[in-house]
């Protein structure tokens, strides 16, 4: 069977690595030998299946050229003991350093694109990448117009995958308690949550925000939570390796992203029945798997009044909330892991 390499920069525990890592587990399992480069670090959050070979090409660069020329070096190496591999690069970078790395040594390419494409700076070297790829892979339509029509007509678009090991829907009283699972980073914008919530608990006191998740953001967003006086109300829990289970039991689930490509744990959230709420971010990530007030709730884009207005209409109302548990838990067959799967094999022609 065709050698599929996962290239990525690291592995510390973000949405992109969770979907490379259900891929990986879920090809081996198939039979494919399944290698993951990572090129800029060597941490893996994830549990991997042991017949996954994890490659490590080099360190993070600082911009140092001379790291990312040693880094060169070691890929060529890789991709030399690997001819005829079938790379799957889900990052940028991947992409370019694959692109100049394999000149003369045959493979096949796919890339796939993670978050909005008009956020990232240099364009102009990441179309010249993704257009040595065979197929570019998208999350969303909305994320096609974004490329020029060369790359269009080698997209396809691929929403990420439900987990195969979901926990079903919690049956019973849930807790009072408001969940995101994120990065503690700007472009996730907790601070619009925190502040949401300090309005929000002013009509539900007896319910707490748990956040999931690390980042540089971390001790500036405790500062926020101090300065709203809401110590005993904001949860900071750090990064969960058992995220499904920490959350499975909450009121509700909050996405408050400014931008996102599709996030990992709102799928989990939707699939495992708690009720979701989340920004209508560029992309259409979000869109994809909800229909506003029937399967969770869009949101604007930073609207406070509107993210307020939705945790207390979820709170108010157990019934609108079932309904919404019920409804968003359906995405577990649709997008299942196995469907996407074979969808991602039949577009890279394996």
């Amino acid at each position: 069977m065709t050698k599929i390499v996962f290239v990525l920069p690291d592995m510390p525990g973000g949405g992109t690595e969770r979907v490379v890592a259900l891929f990986s587990n879920e090809l081996v399992k198939r039979g494919y030998p399944v290698s993951i480069l990572l090129f800029a670090g060597k941490r893996v959050e994830y549990l991997l299946d042991e017949r996954v070979e994890i490659f490590v090409a080099g360190e993070t660069s600082g911009g140092k050229l001379s790291v990312r020329l040693k880094r060169l070096k070691v890929m060529r190496e890789f991709y030399k003991k690997n001819k005829g591999c079938y790379i799957f690069a889900f990052s940028v970078m991947g992409a370019v350093f694959s692109t100049i790395s394999t000149l003369g040594i045959p493979h096949r390419m796919l890339v796939s694109e993670r978050s909005d494409p008009s956020r990232y700076e240099h364009g102009f070297v990441r179309n010249l990448a993704y257009g040595r790829a065979e197929k570019l892979i998208l999350l969303t339509e909305d994320m096609r117009q974004l490329f020029p029509k060369r790359l269009q007509r080698k997209a396809a678009v691929i929403p990420n995958p439900v987990p195969a090991d979901m926990p079903e829907p919690f049956n019973g009283e849930r807790k009072k308690r408001v969940v995101s699972v994120a990065r503690l980073e700007l472009v996730k914008n907790h601070k619009l949550l925190i502040t949401a919530f300090a309005d929000f608990i002013k009509q539900f006191p007896d319910y707490e925000l748990h956040l999931l998740g690390i980042g540089t953001l971390e001790e500036e967003l405790r500062k926020q939570v101090r300065s709203l006086q809401l110590e005993n109300k904001v949860v900071f829990r750090g990064f969960s390796f058992n995220v499904k289970e920490d959350i499975r039991d909450s009121a509700m689930f909050v996405q408050s992203s400014d931008y996102e490509g599709i996030s990992n744990a709102m799928i989990e959230a939707l699939a495992m029945g708690v009720p979701v709420i989340a920004t209508d971010c560029p992309v259409g990530g979000a869109r994809s798997y909800i229909k506003s007030n029937v399967s969770g709730i869009l949101i604007p884009v930073g609207d406070k009044k509107a993210l307020t207005a939705a945790m207390m209409k979820v709170a108010e109302s157990p019934e609108f909330a079932k309904t919404l548990s019920q409804n968003g838990a359906k995405i577990k067959e649709v997008y299942s892991l196995s469907r996407i799967t074979d969808r991602l094999l039949e577009e890279a022609g394996i």
